[in-house]
């Protein structure tokens, strides 16, 4: 399988990351966190106006058909920005879930929210709480056999506190009715299965691109500071601790990028790609997270150190859409169990 982007795609993530550091610099972050939303309406604009948040949805309804190979390298600059928004709940997660659905409730919804002029975000039964649901015109909510659409005014979201103060959180106080139902049985199942994997996706691109910001603020950091007369930089045990999470962080791109193809694909085995994708690069942000606050010492540990931004993100995204252990499990019983298929690119396990 050959995982080089062409210049198109290359082209795009160049444009989305210049985008993002004229529009969400740590100083942008910090300033969303004082504001009632959290959230920036000029962000998401900006954002729709590239064309990355309706990169999943159809053509038809104003989007750019592309799959998940096209937004991954997006949502990789996303992470690295530390951006405060429902991209992943949203763009990754609804419109695809809508565009499958079809019908005239996609109708309706998807050229919106491809536009950027409506939010939507999905309660899924493995979450605990629903991400955005303050900004959210639509909400996609599961209830026992059943999938739901309901619109903003009909629910009542209960903030829940969280360590990131750019992740918001919300317990959704609602009522389910046969008018609200969307799916159930066997095809709200499929629904959901394949929203879990894309928001675990999701997340799984974003920790890449925040365990690299992670790293290069440590790198920039242990460049300047100095001990004995000497940048620590320059220190063996330093350099050793931050190439040893720069090779996580490459030994999980082939992970995440595996996880875009099988989603995009449609492959039997995208399930098991995207938890291993899911753990190994939560793993690699964890140890960023970990390594950016030890190069940084004590001054790490202050608001002011613009290292907590990153760092609260990939403790939030890690958890999100399930947990690292929760995906490893799921690998194990893939692998191990045969619970889940795993062939991929032609392989096949012997018998």
């Amino acid at each position: 399988m050959d995982f080089t982007f062409s210049e198109d795609q290359e082209m795009f993530r160049d444009s989305v990351r210049g985008f993002f550091e004229r529009s969400c610099t740590a100083e942008t972050v910090r300033g969303l966190w004082e504001t009632d939303t959290g959230r920036s309406e000029t962000l998401w604009s900006g954002l729709a106006e590239l064309g990355v948040i309706g990169m999943l949805a159809p053509e038809a309804s104003g989007g750019l058909a592309m799959n998940e190979v096209d937004l991954v390298l997006p949502l990789i600059e996303s992470g690295r920005a530390g951006l405060a928004g429902p991209l992943v709940e949203s763009s990754t997660v609804a419109i695809p879930l809508l565009r499958d659905l079809s019908g005239d409730l996609a109708a309706r919804w998807l050229p919106r929210l491809a536009a950027g002029e409506a939010i939507a975000t999905v309660g899924h039964p493995r979450n605990a709480f629903v991400a955005d649901a303050h900004v959210a015109d639509l909400l996609l909510l599961a209830d026992g056999e059943r999938l739901h659409a309901v619109e903003r005014a009909a629910v009542e979201p209960v903030l829940q506190p969280s360590n990131d103060p750019s992740r918001k959180l919300f317990r959704i106080d609602w009522q389910p009715s046969a008018e609200t139902a969307i799916a159930e049985g066997a095809r709200a199942a499929e629904l959901l299965e394949a929203a879990f994997s894309r928001g675990a996706f999701g997340c799984a691109a974003q920790l890449v691109g925040v365990a690299q910001r992670l790293v290069d603020i440590a790198v920039e950091y242990a460049k300047q500071r100095e001990q004995f007369g000497k940048p620590i930089g320059s220190f063996q045990a330093i350099k050793h601790m931050l190439a040893t999470v720069q090779v996580k962080i490459e030994f999980a791109k082939p992970l995440l990028y595996r996880a875009a193809s099988s989603l995009a694909e449609g492959r039997d085995s995208a399930a098991a790609d995207v938890s291993q994708a899911k753990a190994t690069c939560g793993e690699a942000a964890s140890a960023a997270a970990k390594t950016s606050l030890q190069v940084h010492g004590a001054i790490g540990y202050t608001w002011e150190c613009d290292v907590q931004i990153w760092m609260k993100r990939a403790w939030s995204l890690d958890l999100a859409w399930g947990s690292g252990s929760w995906h490893r499990a799921r690998v194990a019983d893939a692998v191990i169990d045969g619970a889940l298929p795993v062939r991929s690119f032609g392989f096949e396990p012997r018998v």
